[in-house]
């Protein structure tokens, strides 16, 4: 992907979807358009230069969980709600990922997760492969149409 000083080339994961590099705007605007809404900043993966950027106000929204943040013990401890970025961390702002990380990171959410609520508690149910459709797939696919005869 060609990048310039003003564009980012970043890992794009939506709900129920696969991580997809894109390029996008190196801009306060086009980090919340990314997200839908005002940006916050994890910084869960303490060995590498990365950052997580995802919709503040996801979860008060309502928005669909995404993806679960686990510590090194295997416990899940927050859950990302809505479409979220990794993006890469220079000396003062995000930067491009670079492609080791870029792959990296794509492994590590690679996998849809589906949440089940139980009580108190919260299951994470990784989605098959082949449930996930992607974006074009989407805009092919038709719901079947009944006809009155």
């Amino acid at each position: 992907m060609e990048q310039t000083e003003n564009t980012l080339s970043v890992l794009k994961i939506a709900p129920g979807q696969h991580p997809q590099q894109v390029e996008i705007d190196n801009d306060l605007k086009a980090l919340q358009q990314a997200v839908g809404g005002s940006i916050g900043a994890s910084y869960p993966f303490a060995d590498d230069p990365i950052a997580i950027v995802y919709n503040d106000d996801g979860k008060l929204m309502g928005l669909p969980l995404n993806r679960a943040l686990w510590d090194e013990d295997g416990l899940m401890y927050d859950v990302i709600a809505g479409t979220f970025l990794v993006v890469g961390l220079g000396e003062e702002d995000f930067v491009s990922l670079s492609p080791e990380l870029a792959q990296k990171y794509e492994e590590e959410f690679h996998q849809p997760e589906a949440f089940l609520p139980l009580r108190r508690r919260l299951m994470v149910i990784p989605v098959p492969d082949e449930s996930v459709q992607s974006d074009a797939e989407k805009a092919v696919s038709k719901p079947p149409v009944e006809h009155d005869r």
